[in-house]
């Protein structure tokens, strides 16, 4: 009997919903992008080896690294292709513009793109304590999160939240490393 996986395609014609939680169930990393079924799309590993620099490492279902990201100064990192840091596999720059108490801004400069080096390719507006972002490419909304509210609930808890990755031609890894920086990477 043929098992049958979910494919997620970088183009999709309906927004994807993805449940981020540091709890999914058999999750035995820090932190999973699960579907509205519950599979694993991504994983993501935190290595805080060195405490000058953090790395995260996005991971596919099958823990195979698609995208690692490195802080590469104050406020700074690079996204790299697998689980190096060639200079030849990076894919992205993210710089930090606002860094408040309640607001934080990142600015995203894709590598390979033709692009000015001054105009951002996407920008990351949000507030980190609450799980809340949007991501904007020039004037479109690419993604967002938000936390996950139920019936009769005070207060929403932090520990899981919602990513809808609008229609449209971002790659959904490409987004759930933007997520994992703005969100965890102080």
């Amino acid at each position: 009997m043929a098992s049958w996986a979910p494919v997620y395609p970088a183009v999709v014609p309906i927004p994807v919903d993805l449940f981020v939680s540091k709890k999914h169930p058999g999750l035995n990393v820090d932190l999973g992008f699960a579907d509205s079924l519950g599979n694993i799309v991504f994983k993501v590993n935190f290595d805080k080896s060195s405490k000058s620099s953090f790395k995260r490492v996005l991971l596919d279902a099958s823990g195979n690294p698609l995208i690692t990201v490195f802080r590469d100064g104050k406020g700074s990192w690079q996204g790299f292709k697998g689980g190096d840091n060639r200079e030849k596999d990076l894919i992205f720059r993210v710089k930090r513009t606002v860094k408040k108490l309640t607001r934080t801004e990142l600015e995203v400069f894709l590598v390979g793109e033709i692009s000015r080096e001054s105009t951002p390719d996407f920008k990351v507006k949000g507030f980190p304590f609450q799980r809340s972002c949007t991501i904007y490419r020039s004037d479109s909304i690419v993604a967002q999160t938000s936390l996950m509210y139920k019936l009769h609930q005070i207060y929403a808890r932090r520990s899981k939240y919602r990513l809808t990755i609008f229609p449209g031609s971002v790659d959904h890894s490409l987004i759930a490393s933007l997520i994992v920086i703005f969100l965890y990477g102080q």
